[in-house]
């Protein structure tokens, strides 16, 4: 069962007699690596991060950047995670803004493990002024474009943004009984009571030992270290696999992450030898039976019975036998 799906309509898909199991992205080409190298570098180039006085203030991209960051206030600790520095990195640019009287650095009373940062008067200011300075430069790129110019772009970044987010997610063999893995199923859990009429009882998800090892397997997708996504498999019968709770965090949604997750479930249906993989859905969840449709998956009589079953899916993997 599955409460959130991708957006995106595909052509209707081949008989699941003839389907084949998902296969993992073909290898990176030159090409590729050449491409978005380029891009990197002009982009970089345009926008002045290069510049050791970003936006002409008196400061290089990384301590602007960390002013923006900091907003009404944060650990050092988040801020590390969110923007992937090193720790040594993000203290000396911390304690050099503070010395500038742009920051100010505390310790909280409840946890001296932490530092929090926050803006100063003057660090409000200067990240304003950097807000006007941004959306000049923006501008600016912009008014040499026509209309249906700065739409095609600005639907080309929101693209851009979407593939390169789900680029950065990891999906993950986690054991079914990882504190990440429970915690997406509590999450899915209260997702999908909320959306059924007659609610969820947390009884119907998966027990560990039913996707760990040769029963089956548990997968969660991180981004930037969050658990946002994930999907189990179980044995269902001998040569039958079931995918249960597939799940996307609402953050992390609509960008393709679903159907990335289903895949690696599929491929781990074939090291584990199913030659079928079954599933059922809600009939609340119309974007999940849409999604399965055109991965390949037709629609069969009930093959369980599930009180949270409306519609039950199969697919044959392999040459279908």
């Amino acid at each position: 069962m599955e409460p959130v799906t991708e957006s995106t309509p595909a052509s209707a898909p081949t008989p699941a007699s003839a389907q084949a199991p998902a296969e993992a992205p073909a290898p990176v080409t030159a090409e590729d690596v050449a491409a978005f190298r380029r891009f990197n570098r002009y982009f970089t180039r345009r926008i002045g991060a290069l510049d050791d006085h970003y936006l002409g203030q008196n400061r290089p991209l990384g301590e602007a950047r960390l002013l923006f960051e900091i907003g009404d206030g944060v650990s050092l600790r988040e801020l590390r995670g969110r923007l992937a520095l090193d720790a040594g990195y993000l203290s000396r640019m911390a304690k050099s803004l503070e010395a500038q009287g742009l920051v100010r650095l505390t310790v909280p009373p409840h946890d001296t493990r932490l530092r929090l940062i926050e803006l100063t008067d003057a660090g409000r200011v200067e990240v304003e002024e950097q807000h006007r300075r941004s959306n000049a430069l923006a501008a600016g790129l912009l008014a040499t474009l026509t209309t249906p110019q700065r739409a095609e772009l600005t639907h080309a970044l929101a693209t851009t943004r979407r593939l390169l987010r789900l680029a950065g997610i990891t999906v993950t063999l986690v054991d079914g009984a990882a504190e990440d893995a429970r915690a997406c199923l509590d999450a899915y859990a209260a997702d999908i009571d909320a959306r059924f009429p007659e609610g969820f009882d947390k009884t119907d998800l998966v027990r560990p030992e039913e996707v760990t090892g040769d029963a089956g397997a548990f997968f969660v997708a991180y981004e930037e270290g969050r658990p946002v996504a994930c999907g189990a498999l179980r044995t269902l019968e001998p040569g039958v696999g079931e995918i249960r709770h597939v799940w996307v965090h609402p953050d992390a949604r609509r960008l393709g992450l679903a159907r990335r997750v289903l895949t690696e479930l599929e491929l781990a249906a074939v090291e584990h030898e199913f030659t079928v993989v079954r599933l059922d859905t809600h009939a609340a969840l119309t974007e999940a039976q849409a999604m399965y449709r055109a991965c390949g998956y037709a629609e069969i009589p009930a093959y369980v019975d599930h009180v949270y079953a409306d519609h039950w899916f199969e697919k044959r993997l392999g040459d279908g036998g």
